[in-house]
């Protein structure tokens, strides 16, 4: 039997790392956030073509061989290899059953807004200006398709299970989690890897500043994937998790009614997960510099929660990484919980909404490791920003 809200199970959190513009793994993820180290280097020289600015939240020393090995990794777009990467470590983070018989029942599920734009775009460049029969580079096909990160990641480390690629923009990371709860909830995995991928390149640079004019949203890029199981499994059988998704809830309407939106999502969000607002301490937005959007967001989480809640604003940090957001979005919420005891088994909320008009929240209960990775910080419960 699985633990549910709303018929979906409770999600439990059992390892997670990342890979991003302020740190690299779990560990070096919270080290950041527990300092505030924000992302931000010189990029002018990671491409030859032309950039709008020779600074971006990106990540340019990241190497896939580094964390993989020289084997299999040459022709990897970025993309895959940050998702390579992201998931191989938590991987490395978990004590779920993924290898062996048990490969079979291991899934992955991964989140992005369209794949590797750079890679779709110069193959399909290629074959308008090279001579016919259009002489693309074969090698570049794969990363031309929407799932390669996914396919890749699940190919290099042995997931026999389930494999999904689920294209949200914003909200992936919220649709991921989900998504994840329906497969495990429905009896088609008993683990998964869920999580989303970025990456940074000359076309998403060009396209984030056309469409962020006037506001100084800095392009960011990275990976963050997450071990999710069954909560009342996991407990039945001894184990403590890091995290549980208690539950989510999404709404979609016109942009005009995106505040609205988001509040009813979150009020649903806390009453599937037989929470009450004033039990939340904190909240991770996906606020991102567009100030319509920022707006109705902070809006809808006023409506819904009221002042108290300490805001946790992560894209002040890793920047804009769109389809990636929601997961470091989460990813900064477990950085607290490892480094503050006072939030053990506390409730927070994670929000996310679109230009379009969609809004969604997921309610989160996290709990301290043990041992403790980094020393203790304070914590102000005056909704103060963290």
């Amino acid at each position: 039997m699985s633990s549910t809200r709303g018929g979906s199970p409770v999600l439990a959190v059992t390892g997670w790392s990342a890979v991003s513009p302020i740190g690299t793994g779990a560990a070096g993820f919270t080290e950041a956030v527990r300092t505030g180290r924000t992302g931000g280097a010189d990029v002018s020289g990671m491409f030859d073509a032309p950039l709008p600015t020779g600074r971006a939240h990106a990540i340019p020393d990241f190497r896939a061989a580094d964390h993989l090995g020289r084997k299999g990794t040459r022709h990897l777009d970025r993309s895959t290899a940050l998702a390579l990467v992201a998931t191989k470590l938590a991987l490395e983070s978990t004590d779920a059953a993924v290898d062996g018989d048990a490969a079979g029942r291991a899934g992955l599920v991964l989140g992005t807004t369209a794949g590797s734009i750079r890679t779709t775009s110069e193959f399909s460049r290629d074959t308008l200006v090279e001579e016919r029969p259009y002489l693309v580079n074969p090698v570049m096909f794969p990363g031309a398709t929407i799932n390669c990160p996914a396919g890749s990641s699940a190919i290099r480390h042995k997931l026999r299970g389930v494999n999904a690629t689920v294209a949200g923009g914003q909200m992936a990371g919220l649709n991921v989690l989900r998504y994840g709860a329906h497969l495990i909830g429905g009896g088609h995995a008993d683990v998964l890897l869920a999580g989303a991928v970025e990456e940074f390149s000359p076309h998403m640079a060009w396209g984030h500043r056309a469409l962020t004019e006037g506001y100084d949203v800095p392009l960011g890029e990275g990976s963050a994937v997450f071990v999710v199981e069954d909560a009342e499994r996991v407990r039945s059988r001894g184990r403590t998790p890091e995290a549980e998704v208690l539950a989510s809830a999404f709404g979609t309407g016109g942009p005009d009614d995106t505040a609205r939106t988001l509040e009813a999502s979150v009020v649903r969000a806390l009453r599937l997960a037989g929470v009450g607002a004033d039990e939340v301490w904190g909240v991770a937005t996906g606020e991102h510099g567009v100030e319509g959007l920022d707006g109705a967001e902070d809006a809808g989480v006023r409506a819904a929660l009221g002042d108290g809640p300490v805001r946790i604003r992560v894209k002040r940090l890793v920047g804009e990484c769109n389809s990636a957001s929601g997961p470091f979005q989460l990813a900064a919420l477990l950085a607290h919980h490892r480094t503050d005891p006072g939030l053990d088994g506390r409730v927070s909320v994670l929000t996310s909404v679109s230009a379009d008009g969609a809004a969604g929240a997921a309610v989160v209960r996290g709990h301290r490791l043990p041992d403790g990775t980094v020393p203790a910080e304070t914590h102000d419960e005056e909704g103060d920003e963290l």
